[in-house]
């Protein structure tokens, strides 16, 4: 099943943090959003607090803009 997920993303943050409030995915990451560094970092982050692997995250929209969409593959159990 694929899920869809708005990001707003902070770079250059202090620190690398997640909020979510029920609606849209705040994310802060410390990378620069310099050659896909910062689409990386977000992947990751997003990966990490869903609990899947990277590689079944993907960005759908927004490689160059703080407002992305995130598509993940979340498969059912069994």
């Amino acid at each position: 099943m694929l899920t869809r997920i708005g990001v707003l993303v902070h770079p250059r943050a202090s620190r690398e943090r997640l909020v979510w409030d029920g609606e849209a995915l705040s994310v802060w990451i410390t990378q620069p959003p310099v050659e896909g560094a910062a689409n990386a970092a977000v992947v990751r982050i997003v990966a990490g607090w869903l609990n899947v692997p990277p590689s079944q995250v993907r960005l759908v929209g927004g490689l160059r803009s703080r407002r992305k969409l995130v598509e993940v593959d979340v498969a059912p159990p069994g």
